[in-house]
């Protein structure tokens, strides 16, 4: 009888560490975009589909936002990447810690293809791997804020950043990471901002690394 009990609490214990454990993931790239290329459906979709994905980490019960970038428009301003995310800390599904704040993130983070895991706890293909899928979208510059034309030396085509705001299947041109820390560009080891795309379709994307991939952060 004392042995069950020992089981039985044992068993508990463990149950308890796994919810702990799940209810501690803040960050994951996702395994797969919405499969529009750059069109995600705006933030809003894209933060949907990062909330969609939680489920899978154990984490569904968390406020998810896409990390991304907009430009201003004649209607609205800009969004920054940095200040949709909430402060963190953040943790992988594994439960290392990717970053301990905004600034660190953006300065000294933990970023690297070991550790940008997906909702489902897999690495993501990247530079030398088959297919590569190291382009991450994020339409943001080094700092983590919606760029303009004068602040990046990589310009997309017609000083778009975000295929139009993450609306876009077609024509424009988005900012992308390197969550493998390596690849071409004006800064190839830069996690979110190495280098524009080469359109906005599914086939764009892939063509210069790509899937339409994005990073997802536990804003609560």
């Amino acid at each position: 009888m004392i042995r069950t009990f020992a089981r039985v609490a044992c068993l508990t214990a463990v149950l308890l560490g796994s919810a702990s454990n799940a209810a501690e993931v803040g960050f994951f790239i996702t395994s797969a975009g919405p499969g529009k290329g750059a069109n995600l459906g705006g933030l809003a979709g894209a933060d949907a589909h990062c909330q969609k994905l939680a489920a899978t980490a154990g984490a569904q019960d968390r406020t998810w936002r896409a990390y991304l970038s907009i430009e201003a428009t004649n209607a609205a301003p800009s969004i920054d990447a940095r200040d949709r995310i909430g402060d963190g800390p953040w943790y992988n599904v594994a439960g290392a810690m990717v970053a301990a704040n905004v600034n660190e993130l953006h300065e000294n983070n933990n970023l690297t293809k070991a550790s940008v895991l997906t909702e489902g706890g897999a690495t993501v293909n990247g530079r030398g791997d088959s297919p590569n899928r190291h382009d991450i979208l994020t339409g943001s510059g080094l700092n983590g804020t919606a760029p303009d034309e004068a602040s990046t030396s990589d310009t997309a085509p017609d000083a778009d950043f975000s295929c139009a705001n993450w609306t876009s299947s077609g024509a424009g041109s988005a900012l992308v990471g390197h969550h493998d820390r390596t690849g071409g560009g004006a800064n190839p080891t830069s996690w979110n901002s190495a280098h524009g795309t080469r359109g906005c379709s599914q086939a764009n994307l892939r063509g210069t690394g790509g899937d339409g991939l994005f990073y997802c952060f536990a804003a609560d």
